[in-house]
């Protein structure tokens, strides 16, 4: 069966299906766009043939491009994958520039056919940039349907025509938050904001009934047509320079410089838009293909796109175990935590039985998901009866004994192994043999709190980020005991609640928190050192992390780091490396300056809990060092520092697979997603200068910055963690 067909009615109008076989949504590769070349052929050199109309067989009309496309291309010319890349886009351009102009006369715009799109649901990336080139978009009155070009997610930008076409279409202004965010909105608002032109209740009827009626000028696009200026004025333009003064400002604010391709979108708009429509096409090309070239780019792609699909799919599922979703869920602590996990599950349809020590306190965290639901539906995202239904699955509740019918239990409660062994052994004395029992600790070993159950093959860590309804990635820790099933059961559940999962082994603060805790460390010995805070979160807002590691402590709680540093020195002993920080949270700790909570921290807050600067006691404590080091310096601690203890925890088997590193990192705390989280850094450095790199840390400023083995080897070799530890080597 063929990604496209065609069908030509009674009426003379051919209907292109775009049916993708044995995938759940339309993308598009190299052999379909060749095809639908074919059938545009097809429709304009027929004389029987009086228009078109493209759609889906499929609910949605198309999820984007296929992106091994783009590594197709690369490898289409043997040792100038620069100009494969920028070949294969142009014939792109040629093939929907002839949708575009429908075989009409090039001198007098006359003789074209109508060719329309027809969006069933949602259309995304070159889903949208196909449209685009037709006369006309009508889109099913379907609230679900998503719209838009999300490309600068995931490090590219629309180059299959949509950046020029948008542009031309919305003017430079209108176009912005489109491209440059990657905002997709319902089709109601797609229309409002003139990326497409109907939304229908019947939507192929009005298509055909506008193509059977549609004369030479309906056809004609503005920027073919004589006198055409860009709306809103182009860049030499008072409005338009000041739009583009705007822009660059918000580019700048949002992505301190770290992201390639929104600078390179903004070059491709800038100077498109000084051009002829043909003309920006091929530097859009140009500059698609600068940014699809970028190592960064190809990170961001196989981390944020592929890798991520992967994980979401099963990846790492135990293949040989049956479906294990879970429909009753109890979760054991109605705090925060347990509070979101309740609410992201009831979301899902799942029920659940939130329980705790008190009524009180049971209702309180129902409560928080009420709330959420309240925004929600302030913002029009959530309608009453969609409220009724989340909250009338979550059962809030003191008594254990409802949680009998349970098929997995979450315990949330508070962080510390006594507490959690006395709620573990309670409740399994209710709940059925099989049921699978999880704790969402962040710190203690999963091993040993699995010794309070008598079945630790039925027990697991499942570690959630805060807040739980924001954050997407969820921690899976497997213990020395937990069984196959256990996995399977969590990585069902985690598939069911929408977020994306990582499995690894049990380690002291398994992988997340592992390389998180250096990170902040390291910030705060930068203090102690007399390097001013300011610099120390420059450097890590223009790395792209969405906050610096000084207030990342604020936020989390100094008091909540100080815990973890007892804790962490009386597990170690003699072999605790941080005395350095100890001082410094400990003495932050004394001084009532707790974070964020206590409005009072590294920063100072005003009575609205908004950050007002660096809380000045800091320079008297530690004064400004004489001698500042440079950015790069800084930069180079805060990235190392966390890149060296991934590759720690592979080289210890604490991480399972490659792709769980770097998607984990980048979803789980935001490491630089330019990189493609830290694995990818070190393989876009060389792991040559990686090694040395590290090396010459460690010389400075002591051995946390110890090259470990592994990454010494590889270097030697001048070997990348992908092609040692590719995904394909694993399965």
């Amino acid at each position: 069966m063929a990604d496209f067909t065609i069908k030509i009615d009674t009426d003379q109008i051919a209907t292109i299906l775009w049916d993708c076989p044995e995938k759940p949504f339309n993308i598009l590769n190299f052999e379909a766009i060749k095809l639908l070349d074919s059938l545009v052929d097809e429709v304009l050199l027929n004389d029987n043939i009086s228009g078109a109309i493209i759609t889906s067989a499929k609910p949605d009309f198309a999820a984007g491009m296929d992106l091994k496309v783009l590594a197709d291309l690369k490898n289409s010319n043997g040792a100038n994958p620069t100009q494969g890349l920028f070949d294969g886009f142009m014939q792109m351009h040629t093939i929907m520039r002839k949708i575009e102009r429908a075989g009409m006369d090039p001198k007098t715009n006359k003789g074209g056919k109508p060719i329309v799109t027809v969006l069933p649901g949602t259309a995304l990336g070159i889903g949208l940039e196909i449209p685009l080139c037709t006369h006309r978009i009508f889109a099913a009155n379907n609230n679900k349907a998503k719209i838009g070009l999300p490309e600068i997610k995931v490090g590219i930008f629309p180059g299959a025509g949509g950046t020029t076409r948008l542009v031309r279409k919305l003017g430079i202004f209108g176009a912005s938050e489109f491209l440059l965010e990657g905002k997709t909105v319902d089709p109601i608002k797609a229309k409002s904001s003139g990326i497409i032109d109907e939304v229908s209740d019947t939507p192929m009827s009005d298509a055909k009934a506008w193509v059977l009626s549609a004369s030479d000028a309906d056809i004609v696009k503005p920027w073919d047509q004589k006198g055409y200026k860009l709306p809103g004025g182009a860049p030499y333009s008072p409005s338009g320079f000041m739009t583009f003064v705007g822009a660059s400002a918000m580019v700048t604010g949002k992505t301190m410089g770290a992201y390639p391709a929104p600078k390179a979108l903004m070059s491709a708009v800038y100077e498109g838009s000084l051009v002829a429509f043909d003309t920006a096409l091929k530097i859009e090309a140009r500059w698609f293909t600068n940014i699809v070239m970028n190592p960064s780019s190809s990170a961001m792609i196989r981390s944020l796109f592929i890798s991520k699909g992967a994980l979401e799919k099963g990846a790492v599922r135990p293949k040989e175990v049956p479906d294990q979703r879970a429909k009753t869920v109890g979760v054991l602590g109605a705090g925060m935590m347990g509070a979101g996990i309740a609410l992201v599950a009831a979301q899902a349809g799942i029920e659940v039985v939130l329980v705790d020590r008190s009524q009180d306190v049971a209702d309180k965290g129902k409560a928080y998901s009420e709330q959420y639901l309240n925004a929600g539906i302030k913002r029009g995202k959530v309608s009453d009866k969609i409220k009724d239904d989340i909250l009338n699955r979550i059962l809030a509740t003191d008594d254990y004994t409802r949680l009998s019918k349970a098929d997995l239990i979450i315990e949330a409660v508070f962080e510390d192994t006594k507490v959690k062994s006395d709620v573990t052994k309670a409740v399994l004395e209710i709940v059925r043999e099989d049921c699978i029992f999880a704790s969402n600790t962040s710190t203690l070993p999963i091993s040993e709190l699995a010794k309070a159950s008598k079945y630790p093959e039925n027990y697991i860590g499942i570690h959630f980020f805060s807040p739980v309804e924001k954050m997407l990635l969820v921690e899976i820790i497997k213990g020395e005991k937990t069984g196959n099933r256990a996995v399977a059961k969590a990585l069902d559940f985690v598939r069911q609640i929408k977020k994306t999962p990582i499995v690894v082994n049990d380690s002291r603060f398994f992988y997340a928190n592992r390389c998180i805790i250096p990170y902040l460390n390291e910030g705060l010995r930068m203090i102690t050192e007399g390097i001013p805070p300011s610099i120390i979160e420059s450097a890590a807002k223009q790395l792209g992390f969405p906050l610096g590691p000084i207030q990342l402590v604020d936020e989390t709680s100094i008091e909540l780091g100080a815990k973890i540093a007892r804790a962490t020195r009386a597990a170690m002993g003699k072999s605790y490396p941080n005395d350095q920080i100890d001082e410094i949270l400990f003495w932050m700790e004394d001084k009532g300056r707790l974070g964020r909570k206590a409005n009072a921290g590294f920063f100072n807050y005003n009575e609205n809990g908004k950050r007002e600067g660096f809380w000045t006691g800091l320079q008297e404590k530690y004064p400004l060092s004489k001698t500042t080091p440079n950015l790069t310096e800084v930069q180079h601690r805060l990235m190392f520092i966390q890149a060296l203890e991934a590759v720690r925890a592979l080289e210890e088997g604490v991480l399972m697979d490659i792709r769980e590193g770097d998607v984990g990192a980048v979803l789980g705390w935001g490491f630089a997603p330019w990189s493609g989280g830290p694995l990818s850094w070190l393989d876009i450095l060389g792991t040559p200068y990686a090694a040395e790199r590290s090396q010459e840390l460690c010389k400075t400023y002591g051995p946390r910055f110890d090259c470990p083995p592994l990454l010494a080897d590889m270097g030697k070799n001048n070997e990348a963690f992908y092609e040692r530890f590719s995904p394909e080597k694993l399965d």
